[in-house]
């Protein structure tokens, strides 16, 4: 169903508490290899990575960075990176992971960055979880924080093509009792909300569900205006 209303309070905590309650086994479920198996998703990190260096020197956030396996990768690919995350526990598994990579806790509703000091964003199924009320609201930080020029990355499993968001609810995951919600959008409902934040739009990508997965994935470039 559609969700757009400025949406629940409580859904930072909720998702917080979530994703402390299955650090570990979500880490383990989403292996630091997984992206050698996806040639298309992998090469629209590349592209991303090519259009952050054409910006400038500023650093990359990679916005709910989990596990802190992007993080890792984007650090190979050679770009300034640091991660930012929800979940204080997710935040530590990360930093015993990868411990030459700084990583904090943080919202995407409100980063603690300062204006312009970014290069790009990063936020690959990190967005699934904002309500649509507030899906604007995070994009339009994603923009105060880009430096001119920045680029934004977004990766999410793509919804109908009616526009209707679909809210998706997970009481029980990994045998941990949670109250998560996931909103799955057409890529053109986000392409909306970019426009809204002032982003503009580089290139929409929709690649068709692989074996073990439920729905298409679709990714969007953008940038910041230079």
């Amino acid at each position: 169903m559609s969700a757009d209303t400025p949406g629940d309070p409580d859904f930072i905590d909720r998702t917080r508490h979530a994703y402390d309650a299955m650090a570990e086994e979500y880490a383990a479920r989403f292996p630091d290899d997984a992206l050698d198996d996806l040639p298309v998703d992998r090469a629209l990190l590349h592209a991303f990575v090519e259009l952050v260096r054409a910006a400038g020197p500023a650093p990359v956030a990679d916005v709910g960075s989990g596990p802190g396996h992007l993080t890792a990768r984007l650090d190979a690919l050679g770009v300034p990176v640091f991660g930012v995350d929800l979940s204080p526990r997710t935040v530590a598994l990360a930093r015993r992971t990868h411990p030459g990579l700084r990583f904090h806790v943080g919202s995407m509703t409100a980063l603690d960055l300062p204006d312009a000091t970014v290069g790009g964003i990063v936020a690959l199924y990190s967005l699934i979880h904002i309500p649509d009320g507030r899906l604007t609201a995070v994009l339009a930080e994603f923009h105060r924080v880009l430096v001119p020029g920045g680029q934004v990355l977004l990766g999410f499993q793509s919804g109908s093509a009616d526009g209707t968001t679909e809210r998706l609810h997970l009481a029980e995951r990994f045998g941990h009792p949670m109250d998560l919600d996931y909103h799955v959008r057409a890529p053109e409902t986000v392409v909306g909300h970019l426009t809204k934040a002032g982003l503009r739009l580089s290139a929409r990508v929709v690649r068709e569900a692989l074996d073990g997965e439920s729905r298409p994935r679709a990714y969007l470039l953008a940038h910041k205006a230079a």
